[in-house]
């Protein structure tokens, strides 16, 4: 049995310690947000928070983070996630959506660690999510909408 804690709830799961964290939290837990795309850690498609820091679930291990809280995008609330999710959807972010929600996080972790982010800055952030559809234009502005500056 492996005890691991996401988005606030405590679960005894029947997994192997070896398992990625990305294949427990969609296969066992039912929380579909996160995404798989590339498996091998350079897209971002399954960003989640690991106490607080922005980590690739296809990279971890569900034993590498027994002790770690996990946060999804079904779990990640607060005023600034909410006003990151409120912009996201003035400036109709979204493409073909596959990967927000990991933009999502990393946005939020952004401006958690940068309120008031230049361009550069964002660029340099969000170069850790990849977008298929190439909606970085409107990724940026809704960072900027999100951190009052539009």
């Amino acid at each position: 049995m492996t005890l691991i804690t996401v988005n606030g709830q405590a679960h005894d799961l029947a997994v192997d310690e070896d398992t990625p964290l990305l294949w427990v939290l969609r296969d066992h837990l039912g929380l579909m947000g996160t995404k798989y795309s590339c498996g091998i850690g350079e897209c971002g498609a399954c960003s989640v928070l690991l106490d607080g820091e922005l980590g690739l679930s296809c990279q971890v291990t569900v034993g590498d983070v027994s002790w770690q809280e996990v946060t999804t995008i079904e779990g990640l609330t607060g005023p600034l996630a909410e006003r990151v999710k409120e912009a996201w959807l003035e400036e109709q972010t979204p493409q073909c959506g596959y990967c927000q929600p990991g933009q999502v996080i990393a946005a939020t972790v952004l401006l958690e660690q940068n309120p008031k982010p230049r361009d550069a800055d964002i660029d340099e952030a969000m170069s850790q999510v990849l977008c298929r559809c190439g909606s970085y234009p409107a990724i940026r502005r809704a960072i900027h909408r999100a951190a009052g500056s539009k």
